[in-house]
């Protein structure tokens, strides 16, 4: 993008085509907080829901159509049709008819959970379940009961639901209407196929499925979990005349863990489990439960307690007998993947690694021996899961072709790309040309795959390629419609050299108009965690805050530090013993410093701000920098301790280890030296990190007698929710920049 003071130019490619709008710039409005939410804004980051099927085609669900035309579609590859099954407004009326008028829920646009066959979408509303019939396009009522269902899933063969209600697991059978109970000694603290936080949180990524369908859909594996001797957090309520209290089960560092084992459920016998015979002292979590394609094993994968060793055992569902298989370690920790993968012959499996210092793809034979690693280089493997810190590269495997698709960082750790490679190593080959990042969906048979595209000046875009052939079809094209009439700037990438020469992501985005010979004020965004960039070329909803401000005369710069990156478990290494610490510090330094050498900004006037890892970044930089004038903390971490044993003990092992190295880096004892303006915000129910790292930071602020502002959100979590709530967020925060930059 470029732009001067007369006009604004979009240049945004689009297969061979450009597409240029221009438009004067006195026109332009300038972006406020409430265009944030404007739905014309919003769809410019928007793009068609797909599901693949077993069959191959799949369903869509396109908000960008006319809503009278808006439905559940489904989409053959082969010709490029797309068939309308049913328009929601039709599913709404079916939907209604099972309710009194006066009592009818809206049913939402996109169903909670699609069977792979295609016949049924499911629906989990106000707590109970109900189905979709694609075919006879029905409504059918699932649960109606008081208790909440939760964790809905079909059985591969989709003639079944499974469920977790109050605790136990339960399973439907979809023809017969007949629910059975799996387990019943689901309590408060025994858990049947439901993870505990400290899983649900670290482990599983935010979801909340700890139970597994085998392939042929006759056993469901599943995690049973007792956190009985967890200790409890506390969160007190404010809205009745006497407040109640509710608690959670929170393992903080050294504390006990959640004790859990895996059960198997036969269905033909579903009063009987059997127990993977893992001895508990071998292992403190499991981590993974996957099938083996005969559905007669499970590979169980277990962690020890300083997440320096995962074990791979194949437990046999019907007798629970384990055989040990092999073990990766790391010096460091080990992040949790998704990446395994049995070959249907029986031979092989093929999983990632991080044991060369770069996250890598290995083939491994069903004996645990090393056939050959497969990805090499000095780059890594990059992740298409919800979260950061659970890792998922491999999007398909052809085994008629010896072939595995994946996507990497190989071009650039910016950068999201789409790889083919033969399982021996050879004919490593980038499928993806456009320069940006590309979110892949393959599938089943690999044929065909979803890209959704964006980059630092593109907004997204959907389309489904052939990976025989050049052939395309795209389901949306990058739209700038909403966003034309605004003063809206996009990010410039590029590279700060370190200290020591290391060069370190950074972006900056600039306000529209800029005048000849003013200096800016710089507000710089931070989050710092390991292999958590904040750095892509890509266009996400970021923009949206980061040109609010732009808007109001700031430059918005983010660089990350070396360990943040996702270039190398090396580098991600570099935080093992002393995190928050220098490792972050220096990198944010150095990256601010060179920004304070260019011409067109205020050197005296730099703020930073994060949420959560960047509130704990913003107060290492506002306590042992002096590089800051003001500074906003978001529910940051201050002192490790106070943070859930699984996160905090991979980077800083237990106080047994490494006493001193929690001691040396925890920020209460820097919150004496505070440099500049400070704004603390937290959430008084936020059950990730609790406010008590506030409070506690606060209590030495006092005693250095050092001024602060305070802003709590009553009944909020981590993440602050609600548009009124989160206006009045961005309000406080615009505010705060206004008054002290």
């Amino acid at each position: 993008m470029r732009t001067t003071k007369a006009y604004l130019g979009w240049w945004v490619s689009v297969t061979c085509m450009t597409i240029v709008f221009t438009v004067s710039a006195q026109s332009l409005k300038n972006f406020t907080i409430e265009d944030m939410s404007a739905p014309s804004v919003l769809q410019a980051f928007s793009t068609p829901t797909v599901w693949w099927l077993n069959d191959n085609t799949a369903l869509v669900i396109d908000t960008l159509v006319p809503a009278t035309e808006q439905g559940i579609e489904r989409l053959d590859p082969r010709s490029g049709k797309r068939t309308l099954i049913i328009r929601h407004e039709d599913a709404t009326n079916q939907f209604r008819q099972l309710f009194s008028e006066a009592n009818a829920p809206s049913l939402p646009q996109f169903p909670s959970l699609v069977a792979t066959n295609g016949r049924f979408c499911g629906y989990l509303i106000r707590g109970d379940i109900f189905l979709l019939d694609l075919q006879e396009k029905k409504f059918q009522r699932v649960t109606e009961t008081p208790a909440q269902e939760q964790t809905v899933t079909f059985s591969p063969d989709a003639k079944k639901l499974a469920f977790v209600r109050a605790n136990n697991l339960y399973v439907y059978d979809i023809a017969t209407r007949n629910e059975t109970q799996l387990t019943t000694d689901g309590n408060d603290s025994t858990l049947n196929g439901i993870p505990s936080w400290v899983y649900w949180e670290e482990v599983f990524g935010r979801s909340d499925l700890a139970y597994w369908w085998s392939p042929d859909s006759r056993t469901i594996a599943y995690l049973h979990t007792d956190e009985s001797g967890v200790s409890i957090q506390h969160y007190v309520d404010i809205t009745p005349w006497t407040p109640t209290v509710t608690t959670q089960r929170y393992p903080k560092v050294g504390e006990n863990n959640p004790s859990v084992r895996v059960g198997f459920l036969d269905l033909a016998k579903p009063d009987t489990t059997v127990w993977a015979a893992l001895a508990p002292e071998s292992y403190e979590y499991i981590v993974r439960v996957d099938w083996l394609p005969t559905s007669k094993e499970a590979c169980i994968r277990t962690l020890n307690r300083l997440q320096t060793e995962l074990s791979f055992s194949f437990v046999d569902r019907a007798t629970g007998a384990a055989r040990f298989i092999m073990k990766d370690v790391n010096d460091g920790w080990i992040n949790v993947s998704d990446d395994l993968y049995f070959t249907a012959d029986g031979k092989h499996f093929i999983t990632s690694s991080e044991r060369s210092g770069y996250a890598h793809l290995y083939r491994f034979a069903m004996n645990g021996a090393l056939v050959n690693q497969i990805t090499t280089g000095d780059w890594a493997l990059s992740s298409s899961a919800s979260v950061f810190w659970v890792r998922k590269a491999i999007a398909g495997v052809d085994e008629k072709n010896g072939l595995i698709y994946f996507t990497a960082l190989e071009k650039s750790s910016t950068e999201r790309h789409l790889y083919r490679i033969k399982m021996d190593g050879s004919g490593l080959t980038r499928l993806t040309k456009q320069d940006g990042t590309h979110f892949i969906s393959m599938s089943p048979n690999t044929r065909y795959y979803f890209d959704r595209f964006s980059s630092a000046t593109t907004p997204p875009s959907l389309t489904m390629y052939e990976t025989a052939t050049t052939r395309t079809i795209a389901l949306s094209k990058p739209s700038l419609a909403g966003l034309k009439e605004y003063a809206f700037s996009t990010q410039e990438l590029f590279h700060i050299p370190a200290r020591d020469g290391f060069l370190l992501p950074a972006s900056v985005l600039k306000p529209k108009t800029m005048e000849e010979g003013k200096r800016y004020p710089v507000i710089v965004y931070v989050y710092g965690g390991p292999s958590a960039p904040t750095v892509a070329n890509s266009f996400t909803q970021t923009l949206l805050w980061d040109n609010v401000l732009a808007a109001e005369g700031y430059v918005v710069m983010r660089v990350d530090n070396r360990a943040a990156t996702g270039i190398s478990k090396t580098l991600e290494n570099l935080l093992l013993y002393r995190t928050p610490g220098e490792v972050e510090l220096n990198d944010l330094v150095d990256g601010v410093r060179w920004m304070k050498q260019q011409a067109y900004v205020d050197p005296e006037r730099f703020g930073v701000w994060g949420w959560s890892g960047g509130g704990t970044n913003t107060l290492l930089a506002m306590t042992r920098s002096q590089e800051f004038k003001a500074g906003i903390a978001g529910a940051g971490v201050t002192d490790f301790r106070l943070y859930d044993t699984k996160w905090a003990e991979a980077m800083m092992k237990t106080e047994k280890e490494n006493k001193e190295g929690y001691e040396r880096v925890s920020l209460m004892k820097y919150a004496k030296n505070l440099h500049g303006k400070l704004m603390l915000i937290h959430g008084t129910h936020d059950d990730n990190v609790h406010i008590q790292n506030t409070y506690l930071f606060i209590q030495e602020l006092i005693k250095a007698d050092k001024l602060f502002e305070l802003v709590v959100y009553p009944m909020q979590g981590h993440g602050i929710r609600g548009a009124t709530t989160r206006r009045h967020l961005n309000r406080t925060m615009l505010d705060f920049w206004k008054r002290n930059l």
